[in-house]
């Protein structure tokens, strides 16, 4: 039997990864972009990589201020979300080639919300084929390349596109 070494679950499964208070609030406040993952930041919302992906590539646009009240969104808010959300979308369209996509958002965790507390909207490329029988299996999801190479793919397409908007 070959072996499928996903190391980096093992944080995702024994709760290290978590920190105290939101995770998003927490990544905002870094200095490095690098090491939380972040791609881009704007007037009221930032764009940033999933750590703990459903596929290659997923990333998650998020408003800085903290709500779970979608209800409560400013203009400025909702309009700079689905910009990048349009924006993200293209540049992975150039970088990553996905056939489809998966986009939105559960709000509240009676509607699957992983993290409730903070809105976010997740984009997720898809291509024919990425789905198997692993996550069913042995709930394990087989991700094609490392986060750091396509961080740096996403980026470097992220920018392109935003010079063009």
């Amino acid at each position: 039997m070959d072996k499928l070494w996903a190391t980096w679950r093992m944080a995702y499964i024994t709760g290290k990864h978590k920190d105290e208070g939101c995770v998003f609030c927490n990544a905002c406040k870094s200095t490095k972009d690098e090491d939380v993952l972040i791609l881009h930041r704007g007037c009221h919302c930032f764009i940033i990589m999933n750590l703990f992906p459903y596929n290659n590539g997923h990333v998650m646009v998020i408003p800085y201020r903290h709500t779970s009240d979608i209800t409560t969104l400013t203009d400025e808010e909702s309009l700079e979300m689905m910009q990048f959300v349009r924006i993200t979308t293209k540049a992975m369209q150039k970088c990553l080639n996905p056939q489809g996509f998966n986009i939105g958002m559960n709000v509240g965790s009676t509607a699957g919300a992983g993290i409730a507390d903070h809105l976010h909207m997740h984009i997720v490329p898809r291509w024919q084929g990425d789905t198997n029988f692993m996550p069913v299996i042995s709930e394990t999801r087989v991700i094609s390349e490392h986060i750091e190479s396509t961080y740096n793919k996403l980026r470097n397409a992220l920018m392109g596109e935003l010079k063009n908007a």
